[in-house]
């Protein structure tokens, strides 16, 4: 006989269940999709799917570990949580972007980078047909797919993995050097080029790095001394390997990494930061004016959409100035005060 606890028991775990085999075919749909020829709409899908599957296995691992993940609030002068519901009574959960803000998150911070930069995306393609990005952010989209199997395997079980599912596509087009490179930021809809402009500026360098937000391959020919020796598409080789030392400089000269960028407000904030607290936005931009700054020629920053990032290189100039600046200051305020 079910006795009420035992009965709870069983509907919190079969919703549970529910919840996770929801988000694991969301997931395994988003990349069937994306690696389908047929379809054209590849990055719009792609996210929305991913955007689902997270935000139902986020909710899985909140309901078994007993947080309330539906939106609540308590009247003025209340003690107790009223739920929002829909127009027509169903309760309001969490969407992605909240549940990724939650102080029970068990996400790693730059997978959460990854995710969240995907959010935004949707938000900037939304109604709006934006070619090339399907090349462009690959590497984001496959990091998407690799943390999904990763923490479904950890809150879960390892039978939910998606990466024994999904194998590599076939590709029907001949690999080359001029194929293997991603169209450039030009290629991108000005406002989408702003929008990775200002995502990546936010991030430290170590992130956009990371495997977890942009998962990157090189691919190489392999020539082969006998036959069924070159059976697999891919081969992985580790860093330490002596055959790998070859591609690392390779993947040097044709494909330079890129650069940090920082957006003037950045620049101020750090300088006030270090103790130059009267370097401000105007005194930024008399300096780039003084200096020419925006001249490419020049190569202190460049164009990302309709915004100018600078870089490192224009950092030092700046971090020069505010040292020169505050001597100078130092000077005129210890002559002052002996006169």
């Amino acid at each position: 006989m079910l006795t009420a606890r035992s009965t709870r028991t069983r509907s919190v775990y079969s919703i549970t269940l529910e919840l996770v085999v929801k988000a694991r075919e969301a997931a395994l749909a988003a990349i069937q999709l994306f690696n389908n020829p047929l379809i054209t709409f590849k990055s719009e899908s792609f996210i929305v799917l991913s955007t689902i599957a997270w935000t139902y296995l986020l909710h899985a691992y909140y309901r078994k570990t007993g947080v309330e993940y539906r939106y609540y609030h308590i009247p003025e002068g209340g003690m107790r949580r009223r739920f929002d519901r829909t127009d027509d009574g169903a309760f309001k959960y969490w969407d992605l972007a909240k549940c990724l803000q939650a102080r029970e998150c068990p996400i790693d911070p730059d997978t959460k980078a990854n995710l969240s930069f995907l959010i935004g995306l949707r938000n900037e393609i939304v109604h709006r047909m934006c070619p090339n990005l399907d090349a462009y952010f690959s590497a984001r989209y496959q990091a998407c797919a690799l943390n999904f199997s990763h923490y479904i395997r950890e809150f879960f079980d390892d039978k939910y993995r998606i990466d024994t599912q999904a194998a590599y596509s076939l590709q029907l087009a001949e690999f080359d050097q001029e194929q293997a490179q991603p169209p450039g930021a030009d290629a991108l809809l000005p406002n989408v080029r702003a929008y990775v402009a200002r995502f990546d500026g936010a991030l430290a360098q170590d992130q956009l790095n990371s495997e977890r937000f942009a998962f990157r391959l090189v691919f190489t020919r392999r020539q082969v001394n006998r036959p069924a020796q070159a059976d697999r598409v891919i081969e992985f080789v580790s860093p330490d390997d002596p055959a790998a030392q070859g591609l690392a400089r390779d993947h040097w000269v044709l494909r330079p990494v890129e650069k940090p960028k920082f957006l003037p407000t950045q620049i101020v904030t750090l300088m006030q930061e270090e103790g130059y607290d009267f370097f401000t936005i105007f005194q930024h931009t008399q300096l780039w004016k003084a200096h020419d700054g925006k001249n490419p020629a020049k190569g202190y920053g460049v164009e990302v959409g309709y915004c100018w990032m600078w870089y490192e290189s224009w950092l030092a100039v700046v971090r020069e100035h505010c040292r020169s600046e505050r001597e100078r200051r130092l000077r005129a305020s210890a002559k002052k005060s002996v006169g």
